[in-house]
């Protein structure tokens, strides 16, 4: 067989192999990431003192009012700072 084919076919094989490997650290890391983010969201709740049904009928009616456009929908991935609101103007 062609030596040039041979050596394509180990380098698809190669890369084949790194792909998966990069989707198994891929998965990892997204666990671990919602792992972090559900932690963060526990001890944010519990840092509040209230009842667990308070909470609930809490988050519901803050969807409702949301749905409702009562409450704006809170973009928490926005970096604007309070100087960057003012020089906007």
């Amino acid at each position: 067989m062609n030596p040039r084919i041979e050596k394509i076919k180990d380098e698809i094989e190669k890369i084949k192999v790194k792909m998966n490997k990069g989707q198994i650290r891929l998965r990892e890391l997204e666990k671990q990431l919602t792992d972090l983010e559900n932690a963060d969201i526990v001890a944010a709740v519990r840092g509040i003192d209230i009842a667990p049904d308070q909470l609930s009928a809490f988050v519901q009616m803050f969807k409702e009012k949301q749905k409702n456009g009562t409450v704006p929908n809170l973009d928490t991935t926005t970096t604007e700072t309070e100087e960057d609101f003012v020089n906007e103007k």
